[in-house]
């Protein structure tokens, strides 16, 4: 799912201004046809201004409205990241109170057309249609909250990664620093397609691993350390919920250099498998750099799976994955 293409929402004023002035342009041909009636002519003025307006501002609005997606039909881990990183309730309420405006401008737009056509006196049809206005106004200001809460809600979706939740998935863990994303760029390097998603100076990359030319394995790069979600800024809470909704399997990274104590990269390798029933396997990182024998002896104390070569572990992420596209296959 892509959020990048969410569009920018204005000021209340602005889809006014921009109605109006449709409004405007529309009654400067409609003064070009010759009337002998001129009572006649100056309802049909005014009602063509009034149509135009009412038009072009439920146009606007459903435009906003289509470009949000339905909240109900969301995948399990975007709806959980809404609700982790928005105010769930008054993005729906926003939502809702737009779908209320479009309501009003149609009943509005209705009543003072009618009003309009029963009218005989030339100058009370435009009186008639400036009290629409005022009336219309007043509906777009009563909404001007939700559409900027919308804005801001758009700017913060559109960093939203493009995380593919319908293709077997992997996500690399472990602390900041340590070879993850170098790991990603060695498993996806021969159709690479990493993309930064950035909130601060953190971002989270996403790699596919490709078969016949079509994405088979999606690989995500998570970064930070996994806190208590209360304490997580967005780029975190992503990583969470990736792992919780999204990965088929976890790769977790050690670096046996020791950027951090090797006594907190087991701690949060001892929480990730406590906390997410995903199977686990591990990649040892920069082995160039450290003895064998410390690297064997690691390996055998931890008894999970390992791999130290970026394409043995390509090797078995794709056995991994053509085992599970089997047994979903056979459980269909």
């Amino acid at each position: 799912m892509n959020f990048q293409d969410l569009k920018q929402i204005d000021d209340y004023k602005v889809y006014l201004d921009i109605a109006f002035g449709k409004a405007r342009r529309k009654a400067e041909e409609l003064k070009q046809v010759k009337y002998k009636d001129k009572l006649k002519k100056r309802k049909e003025l005014e009602i063509k201004r009034i149509t135009s307006i009412g038009g072009e501002l439920e146009k606007r609005l459903n435009i906003i409205i289509r470009n949000f997606p339905s909240l109900d039909n969301l995948p399990e881990f975007y709806n959980e990241l809404v609700k982790a990183t928005l105010d769930y309730v008054m993005l729906k309420k926003s939502l809702g109170a737009l779908n209320w405006a479009i309501k009003q401008i149609k009943a509005l737009t209705s009543q003072y057309n009618s009003k309009i056509s029963k009218i005989n006196i030339t100058d009370l049809a435009i009186d008639t249609r400036k009290q629409y206005y005022g009336r219309i106004s007043s509906v777009l200001k009563q909404i001007k909250n939700h559409l900027r809460f919308l804005e801001e809600a758009r700017k913060i979706m559109r960093k939203y990664p493009a995380i593919k939740t319908s293709i077997l998935s992997v996500s690399i863990v472990g602390f900041p620093n340590i070879g993850k994303t170098t790991l990603l760029t060695s498993l996806t390097s021969a159709n690479a397609e990493i993309n930064s998603y950035s909130f601060t100076t953190k971002g989270i990359n996403i790699g596919y691993i490709y078969k016949e030319n079509k994405r088979f394995i999606q690989v995500l790069d998570t970064p930070g350390t996994l806190n208590r979600i209360d304490k997580m800024n967005n780029i975190e809470k992503i990583a969470y919920l990736a792992l919780k909704y999204v990965a088929d399997l976890i790769i977790y990274v050690f670096d046996l250099t020791e950027p951090y104590s090797l006594g907190l990269q087991e701690k949060l390798f001892k929480r990730i498998i406590k906390d997410y029933s995903k199977p686990v396997v591990i990649f040892f990182s920069k082995t160039q750099l450290i003895d064998k024998e410390k690297l064997n002896e690691f390996r055998s104390r931890l008894k999970y799976k390992s791999f130290n070569k970026a394409e043995d572990l390509k090797n078995y992420l794709e056995e991994f994955a053509e085992e599970n596209s089997l047994m979903e296959k056979l459980s269909s």
